[in-house]
């Protein structure tokens, strides 16, 4: 059982970073990288991004810090190969293809900060997770800043830059990644308000992402942030220490949900705003239907499948019938082939396992177990109807619950009363 001083100390705000004066030289300037590297994520127009660079340095920097590959990341890195080696079969019949060598380096490269990741936060773990939220909210609302200031023109040119097609994607290629790039941050300064307090940087910045994931008009970013919200609110609920914390989430809660819908009827009065979202709100767009259209599309890819058992390689599908599929299952199976689609598709279920069971664990970092977690089940319900396979925040998140699990299950959390049954 687990003693009131326990329960006390769960509920607190998590620790203070430790002071840079008591860190090791090594540990410091990883916690540097790290911040630098988490910093520069949302800067996705170009390729290879200096996120991309960085990420390459701050693998260099664990190595020399001593960072260590725990035992339970077995798991995750065997599916990573499977699902990467397979990958590698279904590239040769097509590897003189443009950007196929590309897409499937890339791959690897992701499978390999997904690891870093996990190593990083399974030791030190609330200094280096502080150290990354900071960097990640700074991306984010500078990602943010970036799209609004495109949408709505307020300098020449920063339509074409930030908002072509009407649409907000900040520093990113695309709306649709742009979108779901904000809304860890996001729901992390949410899950704050609603278990600890509310505070006026939170509610400002807070506006700041939900106003820039708004003007994405990305549905698949919507729908990935109202099922994260969902989840988000229920994990609150259940992991809450004492009924007058549950009362406060749902209170809080239906207020938001009140806040929101009224301060979402004003921003449509703006025809601007109202025209697109009216447009972007609809269930099924005009390029859903029709000979060349998504649905169709998707008959198309699961034919694909039964007849390409080793997959047809990478931007292939897309070569041959003129757009790609926009459904990161299929995806899997088309390009990494059965055996790929298998190993990732054991990989999210085993990930959301182990995220379900460490949100319940009380510990220091339980709030960013909870919110990763509720994240990443939006993600995977998002990659019904968009590619998710190369989103770097989707692999930041992977990293962070296996290394959050891997946390929790040390000998000195057991040995320091953090039981794996002890749940808050």
């Amino acid at each position: 059982m687990i003693s009131a001083r326990d329960m006390a100390i769960a509920a607190a705000v998590p620790p203070v970073m430790p002071r840079a004066n008591a860190a090791p030289l090594a540990e410091r300037i990883l916690l540097l990288v790290l911040f630098v590297t988490v910093l520069t994520s949302s800067v996705a127009f170009i390729e290879p991004s200096p996120h991309d660079l960085l990420m390459g340095v701050l693998a260099l920097t664990c190595v020399v810090a001593g960072v260590r590959f725990q035992r339970m990341f077995v798991v995750p890195l065997i599916f990573l190969v499977v699902w990467n080696f397979a990958g590698t079969m279904a590239l040769i019949p097509v590897v003189g293809q443009e950007k196929t060598i590309q897409y499937t380096g890339t791959s690897f490269y992701l499978a390999i900060a997904a690891l870093v990741f996990a190593c990083l936060f399974s030791s030190n773990s609330m200094s280096r997770l502080a150290t990354m939220r900071v960097a990640y909210t700074l991306s984010a609302i500078m990602a943010a800043f970036a799209g609004i200031s495109g949408y709505f023109s307020l300098f020449p040119g920063a339509d074409q830059l930030f908002a072509p097609f009407g649409r907000a994607l900040g520093l990113f290629k695309d709306p649709n990644v742009f979108g779901p790039f904000l809304v860890w941050p996001t729901l992390f300064i949410i899950f704050r308000m609603l278990t600890r307090h509310i505070g006026l940087s939170d509610l400002v910045v807070s506006a700041i992402l939900l106003f820039a994931l708004l003007l994405s008009f990305s549905r698949g970013a919507w729908f990935h942030f109202a099922v994260s919200s969902f989840v988000l609110g229920g994990l609150a609920f259940l992991t809450a220490p004492s009924r007058h914390i549950r009362l406060r989430v749902v209170v809080l809660a239906a207020l938001s949900l009140l806040a929101l819908a009224g301060i979402l009827a004003a921003l449509l009065s703006f025809e601007s705003i109202g025209d697109m979202f009216r447009e972007r709100a609809q269930l099924i767009q005009s390029y859903d239907v029709g000979e060349g259209g998504r649905f169709r599309l998707q008959e198309l890819a699961l034919a694909s499948v039964l007849n390409f058992p080793n997959g047809m390689g990478p931007f292939e599908f897309a070569r041959v019938h003129g757009l790609q599929q926009h459904n990161v299952y299929l995806q899997a199976f088309l390009v990494y082939g059965w055996a790929g689609a298998m190993a990732y598709l054991l990989l999210l279920l085993s990930t959301l396992w182990v995220g379900l069971r460490s949100a319940f664990i009380r510990s220091p970092w339980q709030a960013f177990a909870i919110t990763a977690y509720a994240v990443f089940v939006g993600e995977v319900a998002e990659g019904f109807v968009i590619d998710t396979d190369h989103w770097r925040h989707f692999y930041l998140l992977l990293g962070m619950i296996w290394g959050l699990a891997a946390a929790n299950f040390r000998p000195q959390m057991q040995s320091a009363g953090w039981t794996a049954g002890a749940t808050r």
